[in-house]
């Protein structure tokens, strides 16, 4: 399946199975559009007229056009299907864990998925206890992965720092003997951001993320304390401190977009502006009849959004002031396998979550959704129906992917926006799907500009 369209200033053709792009003139583009017919004379001639070339140069790129796709390039079969049912019977390792050592929160923020970190239960911290029960779990169900990944995860996981701390020590202990290098990420709201955490997550932290919402109104309305009062004046400084001690090493700002802030491309402007140069800004998770849930009327000002970031990437870059932006990161040039094409992140399978009590969910999204409870740390996964179902939950499992041009890099979507919004994680959550589309678009624009920049 080949996709074309045209965003900042450039013709793209993607083919979705071999993950090919092509930057392309008009005559190019047209010729795509109508290649089934291209041996239509009438269809040659048309093309011709209409870009103000000789029916000869229509055929020479009608010929580099075959060319493409005699070797794959363009028009690629999919030869994928079969590798389906391989990926539901292979035996899957534990790569990833989301640790959530915190189901409390010091905010109360309004949109909050977690229900103020507390996952509709009662408050609760890890114990160092459980914690490190989660990491020999993952440690023996990782089979001979050397790298493996640990998310502290909340609520506010700073709320339980000296716990965090430990289980860090812990892991580090067991390295050599294991033969596993963990890779470690903290996602927290900054309000206990100190030097002394500053100066850890430094030392041991491979990623941070830090949730702020952009502009201060929009982060204030949301995100702010259980007395009513905003967290961005506390919070902004802490974050510039850590960045500026941060160097080179990875961090995310990142930020949610709700229908109280669709044009969100002023929150990352305003981002920038505060001096965080490496960001991300997600859809709201919510029920939709909530009154900050996306509605049609704001979906066309986010695709605006997008292509709007895609040109400021662009430009910002020419200017020498790049920024990053996470949803934007592609690798042209040595993408993912076609395993993690079809299978996406590997929730329920390859990435867990464990709650304080040890419990295991396929992942944070799902924790306190008892029919997705697979088990515990101590007896591992012992509700295997559910781990069978994120087995073959991947681009292939739903009709309506079938037409879809971006199967392949969504990997079919997120299983749980599928399981809040239908009700089925093979569910289809379709106005994900066509923010999903609009944004991997000028994702591929971004990253095609700056290959043909450095083919110069």
């Amino acid at each position: 399946m080949v996709h074309t369209f045209t965003c900042c200033g450039v013709n793209i053709a993607v083919d979705s199975v071999s993950g090919s792009v092509h930057v392309v003139d008009e005559v190019a583009l047209d010729v795509i559009n109508n290649f089934e017919n291209i041996a239509d004379k009438g269809v040659v001639q048309a093309i011709a007229l209409r870009h103000g070339v000789t029916i000869e140069d229509v055929s020479d790129c009608a010929a580099d056009v075959k060319e493409l796709a005699a070797r794959g390039m363009l028009f690629c079969r999919d030869t994928f299907r079969p590798d389906v049912e391989k990926l539901a019977k292979r035996d899957t390792v534990v790569k990833a864990l989301c640790l959530h050592v915190a189901h409390t929160c010091n905010l109360d923020c309004d949109y909050c998925f977690a229900a103020q970190g507390k996952y509709h239960g009662e408050r609760a911290l890890m114990s160092f206890e459980v914690g490190k029960r989660a990491l020999d779990f993952l440690v023996e169900n990782s089979g001979s992965r050397h790298n493996l990944e640990v998310d502290f995860f909340g609520g506010e996981p700073l709320m339980n720092w000296q716990v965090v701390k430990q289980l860090v020590a812990y892991a580090r202990s067991i390295e050599p003997a294991c033969g596993k290098n963990f890779r470690f990420t903290l996602t927290t709201n900054g309000m206990l951001l100190n030097d002394e955490v500053i100066d850890f997550c430094n030392r041991e932290m491979h990623n941070v993320v830090l949730s702020l919402d952009g502009r201060k109104q929009i982060n204030d309305h949301f995100r702010k304390t259980a007395a009513g009062v905003g967290s961005f004046d506390v919070i902004v400084p802490k974050f510039q401190k850590f960045v500026a001690a941060r160097g080179d090493r990875e961090y995310y700002v990142r930020g949610t977009f709700t229908h109280r802030n669709p044009d969100f491309m002023q929150d990352i402007l305003a981002m920038l502006e505060l001096g965080f140069d490496k960001l991300s800004m997600e859809p709201v998770v919510c029920p939709p009849d909530s009154p900050y849930a996306l509605t049609e009327e704001d979906k066309p000002i986010i695709c605006r959004q997008y292509k709007l970031l895609a040109e400021e990437l662009i430009r910002r870059a020419e200017q020498g002031r790049p920024f990053t932006f996470y949803h934007y990161m592609l690798d042209l040039a040595h993408g993912p396998c076609i395993y993690k094409r079809i299978s996406g992140c590997g929730s329920g399978t390859e990435y867990l979550a464990v709650t304080p009590a040890g419990e295991l969910y396929p992942c944070h999204q799902f924790v306190g959704e008892k029919g997705y409870l697979l088990g515990d740390v101590w007896k591992g996964v012992t509700n295997t129906a559910v781990t069978e179902k994120f087995k073959r939950c991947n681009a292939y499992s739903r009709k309506e992917c079938e037409t879809c041009w971006a199967r392949l890099y969504c990997s079919g979507g997120c299983a749980a926006n599928s399981f809040h919004a239908t009700g089925d994680v093979n569910g289809v959550y379709a106005y994900g799907c066509d923010l999903f589309r609009s944004r991997m678009e000028c994702a591929l624009a971004v990253n095609a500009v700056s290959a043909l920049k450095e083919q110069k």
